[in-house]
């Protein structure tokens, strides 16, 4: 019997192994230079002035909003097809959460959508503060569309890029900020790098570096320019707001740094596996992922859609028969205004009919730095097996 091929997982090289043992034998497993090394690199990579490096993305998002003073009350936009997360940090800070349905065509956040809902929240002074771009599956929002709407409505953006380190827009690396106040990553095992859990937050604003940085510890600074008391020693901290234990240690930084090196190399391999599918499935049913000529993305999921009008099978029997077959396919998203939790926040079925239909529609096949053209091979022959 064939192997269980996983929709994605971690690549993880002796020298990734060498990074973090090198880590366990330092006098630093916390708080230590491996993690000011990571944020830098990463922030290299993007072309952006400062990385604050946290626990996991969930995290980030959530001091991210803190940090734009999103409060009670107040409003933040996001798209239902995204995990829970990218909803749920507004929820965090008191703020109520809507969203805008998505693009048919790139899955991401519909401009045209926004457009209007920004047009008649404006009559009603129901504007958001804070609107959440989600870059589904590593390809680009309309970032420079979005931001000019955001200079017209008065709102502020944090792009969620969970799935799109090493993406690009526009020709610029996805986490340059150029069209928001600050970026998302994540590097859960499943994403482009990994720290086993973790997030960074990138922006090109001081102030808000400084704040993140505060709130990923406590609330506390040490530095000694920005304390609102005298030192009485060099012992001295001061909590200045109320902030969180969401700090990643210097073994996930070190295996981060180690896993950076090798990005370039992962999005190749995804990169090509893409072209692959996108050429040896062309005479099934289905509707390829596609791709705006703005975006160049890092393929973190490859989606098909089932063309169900041309099958015999539903979508649940598809799925349930790759499975079966040992191919490990998956769903993002559910969409999310149709969780339990949501609909008791007043959220129905037919809110978000793009999420829906998509949601209907949608399969992820197997897509990973690991997944080898034999792999492959096997998704694609038991795919048209399935299929035909």
């Amino acid at each position: 019997m064939s192997a269980y091929i996983p929709y994605g997982r971690q690549s993880i090289s002796e020298q990734d192994i060498e990074a973090v043992v090198a880590v366990l034998r330092s006098d630093w497993l916390t708080q230590g230079p491996a993690i000011a090394q990571f944020e830098q690199a990463v922030a290299n990579y993007c072309g952006a002035k400062y990385a604050i490096a946290v626990s996991n993305a969930t995290a980030a998002l959530h001091i991210a909003c803190l940090a734009l003073d999103l409060q009670a009350g107040q409003r933040l936009w996001t798209s239902p097809n995204t995990f829970v997360a990218s909803a749920n940090c507004g929820l965090y800070c008191g703020g109520t959460v809507d969203f805008v349905d998505i693009d048919p065509h790139t899955y991401n956040l519909s401009v045209a959508a926004l457009r209007e809902k920004l047009e008649q929240a404006a009559k009603g002074d129901r504007l958001p503060q804070v609107v959440v771009p989600v870059h589904f599956s590593g390809q680009a929002c309309a970032m420079a569309e979005i931001a000019e709407l955001a200079d017209q409505y008065g709102f502020q953006i944090i792009e969620d890029a969970s799935h799109a380190l090493g993406g690009r827009y526009q020709g610029q690396p996805i986490g340059n900020c150029q069209f928001s106040e600050m970026t998302v990553f994540s590097f859960h095992p499943v994403k482009m790098i990994t720290t086993g859990e973790g997030g960074m937050i990138l922006t090109n604003r001081a102030d808000l570096a400084e704040k993140l940085r505060r709130l990923r510890s406590h609330g506390i600074t040490q530095d000694p320019d920005r304390l609102l008391q005298d030192a009485p020693g060099a012992w001295y901290y001061e909590q200045q707001e109320l902030g969180f234990n969401y700090r990643m240690t210097d073994l996930q930084a070190a295996l981060g740094y180690s896993q950076l090196k090798r990005l370039e190399q992962f999005l190749d391999r995804r990169r090509y596996l893409a072209q692959r599918y996108s050429q040896q499935l062309q005479d099934l049913p289905i509707t390829f992922p596609y791709q705006h000529p703005d975006t160049h993305s890092s393929y973190h999921l490859y989606v098909i859609r089932l063309q169900l009008e041309h099958l015999q099978k539903s979508h649940r029997e598809v799925f349930q028969a790759l499975r079966d077959r040992g191919i490990g396919v998956q769903l993002h998203y559910i969409p999310v205004h149709t969780q339990p939790y949501y609909q008791q926040l007043g959220f129905h079925w037919g809110d978000f009919p793009q999420a829906e239909q998509y949601y209907r529609e949608a399969i992820s096949l197997p897509m990973h730095q690991g997944l080898t053209d034999a792999m492959q091979d096997q998704v694609i022959r038991i795919l048209h097996e399935v299929l035909q």
